[in-house]
């Protein structure tokens, strides 16, 4: 984006899927056979979206790439821990489950985050624990009962071709894997590590309210006292329209105390910004890396709208700037 131009563009609109990548079931270079890898998740059933995941690929804001990665990076490192992985291995999340993958090798997998019924085959599984596959074996995952999103590991982790050193997928800018669709078929890696020897408990569904942290600026000068106020001391509500690129809420209005247009400019995670209608824009991992919107403030931690479903209540508070 050039200097002096805003952008204007919605960026919860803008996320795209990306190119898709040589399929490993797609005839090969090599004189047109048919590549399968030994150890594979045959995707039978994406669900809503479905995307290969890792920590990120932090490091090229610069270059107008920004981190990506798990929305949720515990729920995804302690998967990958139940299963023997490093914790930033590649695995999936899934956005409102209806997910059914098949296994083409005995493996090792675990399920974190949103609470919701697992079955293995015809028998159920536990949410948050090491679960045991043999080859052939189905799994499905269904849609929560509370909160959004899961996180999937597979022993030895998805072996995806790896963009700017990550295997995420970035919605908005269309890097890494493209969402999964049904009949994709996954490579796994070879295991690292061993199981983990414990049971652990998945953690409490995720609350009705949630208080962000929020630090004023860079551009609180451009709203009015009475926008400050309301954006401190009154409800907003998670909006229908939201993505991995931000959550926007529902609420009283940023009035501006600055009525012309702000120059394109960096955006980081959690930035709040307030489009022309108003009402502010979280933004998560799949962020754009500029903004000609200006940014009221920045919050702390943007783990818990991961699990924010429409209607959530939001209240942001201190420390102010």
């Amino acid at each position: 984006m050039a200097a002096g131009r805003p952008d204007r563009a919605d960026p919860l609109r803008r996320a795209r899927r990306p190119a898709r990548p040589a399929h490993p079931r797609h005839p090969g270079p090599a004189g047109g056979r048919v590549i399968r890898p030994a150890a594979a998740v045959e995707v039978l059933r994406a669900g809503a979206l479905t995307t290969v995941q890792d920590l990120g690929r932090p490091g090229w804001a610069h270059l107008g790439v920004p981190r990506s990665g798990a929305l949720d990076p515990a729920a995804l490192r302690l998967a990958n821990r139940l299963v023997g992985n490093p914790e930033a291995a590649a695995g999936l999340e899934i956005t409102l489950g209806g997910c059914l993958l098949r296994f083409t090798t005995a493996t090792t997998v675990a399920v974190t985050g949103a609470d919701t019924d697992l079955r293995a085959g015809a028998r159920p599984a536990d949410l948050g624990r090491p679960l045991s596959l043999p080859a052939g074996a189905l799994l499905r995952i269904a849609p929560p009962r509370a909160g959004l999103r899961n996180w999937l590991a597979v022993a030895g982790g998805f072996d995806v071709p790896p963009v700017l050193g990550s295997r995420s997928t970035d919605t908005l800018s269309g890097l890494g894997p493209a969402p999964l669709r049904d009949g994709d078929l996954l490579p796994l890696g070879a295991p690292t590590g061993h199981p983990a020897p414990v049971d652990v408990t998945p953690g409490p569904a995720p609350p009705a309210e949630l208080r962000l942290r929020l630090t004023l600026g860079p551009r609180d000068d451009w709203f009015t006292a009475e926008a400050l106020h309301r954006l401190l001391h009154t409800p907003y509500t998670v909006g229908p329209v939201g993505n991995r690129v931000g959550a926007r809420l529902a609420g009283a209005a940023l009035p501006r105390a600055v009525a012309g247009e702000l120059p394109s400019e960096g955006v980081v995670l959690g930035a709040v910004q307030v489009p022309a209608d108003g009402q502010p824009l979280v933004f998560l991992a799949d962020h754009p890396t500029t903004g000609g919107y200006p940014v009221v403030g920045v919050v702390a931690d943007v783990t818990p709208l991961a699990q924010a479903r429409p209607g959530t209540t939001v209240r942001f508070h201190g420390p102010q700037r």
